[in-house]
């Protein structure tokens, strides 16, 4: 595979300029995706040029480019968690025919929580997660369960660095997140209000496979009000539906 003289191949540059895109962002122009990728103009654009004659990028009538249907096709046809999905779909959409604001299914993905699944309502309350996009750990609720079931690694280097605040109820203290991740091990779910947004409630549980081990995170966005914790109980029910439908079709 051909290398620049700095010793990065083709392919690490590519994915660079890939990465530039987010949820935030799924739309830039070509001086921006450099930037972003940390490229030459002339190389980000032969590289953007190579990438949709493949259809992994695509070019908006407005020359601005975004991720390509094909890759769009390609993960979704690959993607491991594909049948973690397929068993939460049914009892999520239960959930959030209860909850009547925002259900999610998300998992551990590095340091962040991914978000596989939402499904919103019309009038539901803000929540600034997405599909397919991240959150810190200790800030949401489906992160912070996912953090307290993690590796122990993966807790200590989380709790040694900076912890990002969005309200001022964020957890941004090491020792309050310790005694929270503690909690959540012990009563299996978490509520947090407020965390990412002020108006907002995070309720999340474990999802376990068939082995017992935690694979994923249910979780409700609710008003941050008295009614939050009566989601509980659904959720718990639901996480233990997909269990049952994982342990059954041997997924995840």
């Amino acid at each position: 595979m051909p290398r620049t003289a700095t010793g990065e191949s083709s392919l690490d540059r590519a994915v660079r300029v890939l990465e530039a895109f987010t949820a935030d962002r799924p739309e830039l122009g070509v001086t921006e995706v450099a930037r972003r990728a940390g490229l030459h103009v002339a190389t980000a654009s032969r590289i953007v040029g190579q990438l949709a004659r493949h259809g992994l990028l695509e070019r908006a009538p407005d020359r601005r480019v975004r991720i390509g249907v094909r890759m769009w096709e390609l993960a979704s046809r690959a993607s491991p968690t594909r049948s973690l999905r397929d068993a939460a779909m049914p009892y999520l959409e239960d959930l959030h025919a209860v909850v009547g604001h925002h259900a999610q299914l998300a998992v551990l993905e590095g340091d962040d929580v991914l978000f596989l699944e939402r499904l919103s309502a019309r009038d539901a309350v803000v929540n600034f997660s997405r599909i397919a996009g991240r959150l810190p750990l200790h800030v949401s609720s489906s992160g912070t369960v996912l953090l307290a079931f993690g590796p122990p690694e993966l807790q200590e280097r989380v709790l040694a660095r900076p912890l990002q605040r969005y309200t001022d109820a964020t957890t941004t203290s090491p020792e309050r997140l310790r005694a929270t991740l503690e909690q959540v091990r012990r009563q299996g779910w978490v509520l947090l209000p407020g965390h990412v947004h002020a108006d907002a409630a995070g309720v999340a549980v474990p999802v376990r496979n068939g082995l017992g081990e935690v694979v994923a995170a249910l979780s409700v966005i609710v008003p941050a009000d008295d009614r939050a914790p009566s989601t509980v109980p659904v959720l718990l029910a639901a996480a233990r539906g997909v269990t049952r439908s994982l342990a059954v079709g041997g997924g995840a």
